[in-house]
């Protein structure tokens, strides 16, 4: 009896040991929840360069998608990981979010610290707060100006270097071309919906205008002057004119589409949609180029706001080294290399703009350098985690402005008043 009872829990250590070897081995597959936005073919580009990863580890991916709007990504964000959910292990972040998600993300500065130097540093710097490393960027974003080469060539027109001429350019293209039968062109088509990447763009050019960046680094509000109203002024004029009226609810993807069947002459979007724009099924492909924004004019000075995602693990998930593991295979040089190569997405990794293969497939890439070096932060590190209802009243302020409600001045003096009321019960 005493033998069998012996017998009996040698197998049970055996089995512990057994399984506890499976569990800490590749044989136990573990699925990762990966959740993104996608614009594009961003979610087809994940699948295939995922797969090294799973052959590799045992492990796979699922992929939960989300909106386009990374105002509806946050929003989602927000209410999972304030909930403590844990069927999402990796999440993709805006490089805005770090400040405002800090608390819910695993501190990935020890995983993660012999490969962060080969990073821009200013993008590590813009994923660490209160010294915890956030998030690891994935790749990195600036806005250009994207402008039909054949048509300006047709017309005699120079690229554009102001926002002036940029408009006056449109319209002189767009009437020549409607007459000759062309009903459907526009001049300008960009991101005019009431989200983010209206933020987006308006910062561009009220900055660009000398109008500043809303709220400046050391926590001045600065958004209600005259050239900002006069950047919205000249923005307001498009709308109806040079652009649809439709505009006014265009995302990223609503402006690539008008875009990439050939009726806008100008259009302001992010490096994916250069390689989309070449593709087979493009009617605009081998027929624009790119360039940087235009300046507001004598005093102003191009400015590209400041994008890019990264990947974050969160502290709720049931597999977190496999989590963390993921997330540095999807932000290696290696996989950074392959998103450039497929989907003409700018590296985060410093010597990739020298790689030879990116230079001989997607030559945008090292111009795209230029633009990047005039980026500009959006204010989320003077306002904290308030900032996105700071850029929601921003993009609410000029929504109104673009659709005829009020005009800029009076639209910014409420902002002013709103913001500063914000800030009085703290950032």
């Amino acid at each position: 009896m005493k033998s069998v009872k012996k017998m009996g829990l040698n197998k049970a250590v055996l089995f512990g040991a057994v399984m506890s070897a499976l569990l800490a081995s590749s044989a136990y597959a573990a699925e990762i929840n990966f959740v993104s936005g996608a614009v594009g073919k961003d979610i087809e580009i994940f699948k295939e360069l995922v797969k090294p990863w799973e052959k590799d580890t045992g492990n796979t991916v699922k992929i939960v998608p989300m909106p386009s709007s990374t105002t509806d990504q946050f929003a989602q964000y927000r209410l999972w990981l304030s909930a403590g959910n844990t069927d999402v292990d990796v999440y993709q972040t805006d490089v805005i979010w770090a400040p405002q998600l800090a608390d819910q993300f695993l501190d990935l500065t020890e995983a993660a610290k012999d490969v962060v130097k080969e990073h821009f540093p200013s993008i590590i710097e813009s994923q660490t707060a209160d010294g915890k490393l956030v998030a690891l960027p994935l790749f990195t974003d600036a806005p250009a100006l994207y402008y039909r080469k054949d048509l300006l060539e047709k017309h005699g027109a120079s690229v554009p270097k102001t926002w002036e001429e940029m408009t006056a350019t449109a319209k002189k293209i767009q009437e020549a071309e409607r007459a000759a039968g062309s009903k459907d062109l526009w001049g300008f088509v960009f991101q005019g919906n009431a989200y983010e990447g209206l933020t987006c763009d308006a910062l561009e050019w009220v900055k660009s205008f000398g109008g500043g960046q809303i709220v400046e680094a050391d926590g001045t509000i600065s958004v209600n002057n005259p050239k900002a109203v006069a950047a919205l002024d000249l923005a307001k004029s498009w709308v109806g004119g040079i652009s649809p009226a439709g505009v006014l609810s265009y995302g990223e993807e609503e402006s690539r589409g008008i875009w990439q069947t050939g009726n806008a002459v100008f259009m302001r979007n992010w490096p994916y949609a250069y390689a989309l724009g070449n593709g087979d099924d493009s009617k605009v492909k081998d027929k624009f180029d790119v360039t940087t924004l235009p300046s507001g004019g004598d005093n102003g000075k191009s400015a590209a706001t400041l994008g890019g995602w990264n990947v974050a693990v969160s502290k709720y998930s049931k597999n977190p080294d496999v989590a963390i593991s993921l997330a540095k295979f999807l932000t290696s040089k290696e996989t950074q290399k392959e998103r450039a190569l497929k989907g003409s997405q700018l590296p985060t990794i410093v010597s990739l703009y020298d790689d030879a293969d990116i230079k001989a497939q997607q030559p945008i890439i090292p111009r795209w350098k230029d633009v990047f070096m005039q980026a500009v932060p959006r204010p989320s590190a003077p306002t904290k985690v308030k900032y996105n209802e700071v850029s929601s009243k921003f993009w609410s302020a000029v929504h109104s402005t673009l659709s005829g409600k009020g005009t800029a001045a009076e639209n910014l003096e409420v902002l002013e008043a709103d913001l500063t009321e914000m800030k009085g019960k703290g950032w």
